[in-house]
């Protein structure tokens, strides 16, 4: 579901402002959005991400939207000439038992976190990327016109504008919005990508090329083919992503959360570090829980990982000239398939907003928070909704 909150803006004329700065924290999709579009829009721009190694991996899948993609248009990638993604027929519910419950078409795209990072890094390119860069602390000028990012190195920045795209542990919103918490929403996603050319013969005959669903009281499975390695979106070389919610207490999210060598790694387990009782225990219950189709696609996955479901919804986007974007701001549950659209839209309005305020950039932002704070209350609503309905009222 798209948010559609963009309404696919275009980009707006009007005189090339006064050269602005803007800084922006985090290098995820968010920060890319963001630090590709404003670059667009006629600023300067230079994205601060903490990690010191890249961030392309193979990561999850995520349904591609329209905001996506306008995002790629407005930032120069070649959309048109692009694959960006694998295309699936299909909308299929299975019973326990492996027979059908419903069967809808419903042609859609599904890409990956990998293919939208790698075309938006492109676009941004290296020069003005900088990496191992750890937020410590802000400060805003006395006027309210400029603001100074320090780091952990020791160096400051200042810019006309701070974007924290840093995610949903955000540093910018832990200094300026302490008061705005993630909560655990009671249950997690499992998730594990397998080669398509491995899948399973009981998986093939029932999910390959199709968005495939199954549900339980406390269990909510879905799956479908991405991009694999190097984005590619060839037959038989593609990946099977699935994610499969279960509801986890306190006490079990924490040590599904501690990896193979015992560290905490608070609320998500990147893939090759869950440990190897849970690893079974995935593995396990799928034959307990799953209809065969996706009983066999989960144990046919040698590292699964892990992620919990938390709600996050801020009050204010905007302090002064600092702002928060995508997750920072907003956490909506992946029910809602609209995470990395948000994030999209939020960087398209936030661009044309500057555009259309070349010489005020306090008005412009005063114009582009309202629609932006009621789409992440729409979707953290509507995540809610349904991830509730799913895990606990069925």
């Amino acid at each position: 579901m798209s948010p559609k909150a963009s309404q696919a803006a275009a980009p707006t004329a009007s005189r090339a402002p006064t050269a602005r700065r803007a800084l922006v924290v985090g290098g995820s999709l968010g920060g890319l959005f963001a630090g590709a579009l404003l670059k667009q829009a006629g600023w300067t721009v230079d994205i601060y991400e903490r990690s010191s190694h890249g961030l392309d991996s193979r990561g999850g899948g995520i349904v591609l939207q329209p905001d996506v993609v306008e995002a790629f248009r407005q930032a120069g990638a070649e959309v048109e000439t692009m694959d960006l993604g694998v295309r699936s027929r299909e909308r299929k519910v299975f019973r326990r038992d492996g027979s059908l419950q419903d069967r809808q078409v419903a042609p859609q795209t599904q890409t990956s976190w990998s293919l939208i990072y790698t075309t938006m890094k492109r676009a941004f390119g290296e020069a003005h990327y900088r990496q191992g860069k750890t937020l410590v602390g802000l400060r805003q000028d006395e006027a309210g016109k400029t603001v100074t990012a320090r780091f952990e190195d020791g160096t400051e920045e200042t810019g006309d504008l701070l974007v924290g795209a840093d995610g949903n542990g955000s540093t910018v919103r832990r200094l300026l919005w302490p008061e705005a918490e993630p909560a655990y929403a009671g249950y997690l996603a499992w998730r594990g990508l397998v080669p398509e050319d491995e899948m399973p013969p009981a998986a093939r005959d029932g999910l390959h090329g199709d968005f495939g669903f199954a549900n339980t009281k406390g269990s909510h499975i879905l799956g479908y083919l991405v991009p694999g390695e190097n984005n590619d979106t060839r037959s038989g070389h593609r990946l099977y992503n699935w994610v499969w919610y279960r509801v986890a207490d306190d006490a079990a999210l924490r040590d599904i959360m501690t990896d193979r060598e015992g560290r905490y790694r608070g609320f998500s387990l990147p893939e090759g570090r869950l440990a190897d009782r849970w690893r079974d225990h995935v593995h396990r219950e799928a034959g307990e829980l799953l209809p065969p189709a996706f009983r066999e696609v989960v144990r046919a996955t040698r590292e699964p990982f892990a992620q919990a479901i938390r709600d996050l919804a801020v009050e204010r986007m905007v302090r002064g000239r600092v702002i928060l974007l995508g997750d920072a701001a907003f956490i909506p549950r992946p029910h809602t398939a609209a995470s990395t659209a948000k994030a999209a839209a939020n960087a398209l309005t936030l661009a044309d907003a500057l555009r259309r305020c070349p010489d005020d950039i306090d008005e412009a932002l005063e114009r582009w928070e309202p629609r932006q704070l009621a789409l992440g209350q729409r979707l953290r609503d509507q995540g809610r909704r349904s991830g509730d309905h799913l895990l606990f009222n069925r």
